[in-house]
């Protein structure tokens, strides 16, 4: 009998054996610790970043209920002004792009205590930019490595339902304390990026015109509220992936038993 056709056969039959490292439960747990402690500060990024746009702060000075500027800027003049102010925040001009601005009467849009406050703005708003991007490469890097094996899986899932928790309970501290004591913390996130009372002007000044107080109640109240949302759904994902995992261990290890 002619054996030779048969062989072939037998070795596509042969299961294929593959080799994944197995990583060590140490490393486990530091990278379900940053993965979770990650989750609240790239979600805060991530929500800040997306309303820095003109789309955002156009739609804030047409709301009903945001106040006129009492020393005469127009609508319009907000719109154009505002916006420019976030142009310079990510463009690749100097501070010229603010400074040479004037009003009607020829005098300077924005004094130079203003000026200086924006280029400090230019170089945090870069900083956690980048750290943000590197911050989240990492956490997603790590999520890849978890995913990857059945057995690391299950502590992935928890460390996103951790993340998740965690996020939650801190947006919300952040809510409330926006609702009921939101000069206390604009006060805070100032002195943490900037020096002394480079940060106060008058109200009379152009970037509080431009930016009162009302504007960063309710862009502080969309970033946290943004990232609630999207820790819930996060947390959720770790929840069902979680339980699926629990299940299908039950089920294996149940005829054994």
């Amino acid at each position: 009998m002619d054996t030779t056709s048969s062989q072939p056969d037998a070795q596509a039959e042969q299961p294929i054996r593959t080799t994944s490292f197995a990583i060590p439960r140490p490393v486990i747990t530091v990278m379900q610790f940053v993965i979770a402690a990650a989750l609240p500060i790239l979600l805060v990024l991530i929500n800040a970043r997306l309303l820095m746009s003109e789309t955002f702060v156009t739609w804030q000075y047409n709301q009903p209920n945001f106040p006129p500027d009492v020393y005469g800027f127009t609508q319009d003049e907000r719109i154009l002004y505002g916006n420019m102010g976030l142009q310079y925040l990510f463009n690749a001009e100097g501070i010229e792009f603010l400074g040479d601005l004037t009003f009607p009467d020829g005098s300077p849009l924005f004094n130079d205590r203003e000026l200086s406050h924006m280029v400090d703005v230019k170089v945090v708003t870069r900083n956690l930019t980048t750290f943000g991007f590197s911050l989240l490469a990492v956490v997603l890097v790590m999520i890849g490595v978890m995913a990857a094996q059945s057995t690391t899986r299950p502590a992935l899932w928890q460390s996103l339902l951790s993340g998740g928790i965690l996020t939650v309970v801190l947006i919300v501290l952040g809510l409330i304390v926006t609702a009921t004591s939101f000069r206390w913390l604009f006060t805070q996130f100032h002195a943490l990026f900037f020096e002394g009372d480079s940060w106060l002007f008058l109200n009379s000044d152009t970037l509080i015109r431009l930016y009162p107080i009302n504007f960063w109640v309710t862009s502080f109240a969309f970033m946290f509220g943004g990232a609630l949302l999207q820790a819930i759904v996060v947390g959720l994902i770790g929840f069902v992936g979680l339980r699926r995992s629990n299940l299908a261990e039950s089920e294996v290890v149940a005829p054994a038993s």
